[in-house]
């Protein structure tokens, strides 16, 4: 099995506030050390990794995804995306076709995970089949947006805690409300408050941890005064000087840093065929 050197491939960054394109590199093959170094560093600097023209298997693309850590896997009683009682599948299929997840619709800008005690660090996700148009996915800086506020606001949200609610135990008809207001309704999972100001564990990068449209609590608050917040923080985070907009190619692998991002995902016609894998590495309890 032949080994990469350090020159056989390039890493350049993308003109965006994240992102850099990795090409020349087959992934299918075995990695020099400091080769795998050279892009844990790169997705510590930049936040998300593109690989282009992949061909693997399922063993290979595992292979390739466990370089940079271990997988997620849920608590029994904390349901994910494709989780079924005490089994989450290793590779999710990420697909509108043959029993996939995810559908067709728009995805509000979100990361993955946050209701769990120790959310996934990062995720893969593989290109099979892609629409003509539309399913592209954007990425959103959350050191960036973090940076940017003023500094009254980042004294005022140091030390919060935000609880994030588990939108897999949600009856499917009820409507999604983005603060919860009534505590009276029953915890049908266990909560776990993160930090709103999270440290990266690797860079000390300071991190809004935030997602655009889930139901969250900061823990502490009034309601009132915790939604008007959080209404704040969001409008301040979706903005286009944040993020990067992925027009995806079959053969591409994304792989983005779940603590410091957040993804969105255009909608696309139902008609077409999107067909992607997608596989999620263990994380630590956030900071």
């Amino acid at each position: 099995m032949s080994t990469l050197t350090l020159t056989n491939f390039q890493i350049t960054p993308l003109n965006a506030p994240l992102g850099a394109v990795v090409t020349g590199l087959d992934a299918s093959q075995q990695l020099k050390p400091e080769v795998i170094l050279q892009l844990k560093q790169t997705l510590r600097d930049r936040h998300i990794l593109i690989f282009k023209n992949q061909y693997l298997t399922d063993e290979q693309f595992l292979n390739f995804a466990f370089h940079f850590g271990s997988l997620f896997v849920p608590p029994d009683d904390i349901p994910v995306l494709a989780s079924q009682p005490g089994v989450t599948p290793v590779i999710i299929p990420v697909s509108n076709v043959d029993g996939g997840y995810t559908g067709t619709g728009e995805l509000a800008f979100h990361s993955d995970h946050k209701w769990t005690p120790y959310p996934s660090s990062g995720s893969l996700l593989y290109a099979l089949e892609v629409p003509n148009e539309g399913g592209d996915t954007f990425w959103l800086n959350l050191n960036l947006a973090y940076e940017t506020l003023d500094e009254a606001t980042k004294r005022r949200i140091a030390d919060l805690q935000l609880i994030t609610y588990n939108p897999f135990v949600r009856k499917p008809d009820t409507p999604r409300s983005k603060y919860r207001f009534d505590k009276s309704i029953p915890l049908i999972s266990p909560v776990f408050p993160h930090p709103l100001v999270r440290t990266h564990p690797e860079s000390g990068k300071k991190i809004l941890y935030l997602d655009y449209a889930t139901e969250v609590e900061v823990v502490g608050l009034d309601p009132q005064e915790g939604s008007e917040l959080i209404e704040q923080l969001r409008s301040h985070l979706h903005q286009p000087q944040f993020y990067y907009q992925h027009k995806w190619s079959v053969g591409d692998i994304v792989y983005w840093d779940n603590q410091s991002t957040l993804h969105y995902r255009q909608a696309f016609n139902s008609q077409q065929r999107r067909v992607m894998k997608r596989v999620s590495l263990a994380g630590s309890r956030p900071f």
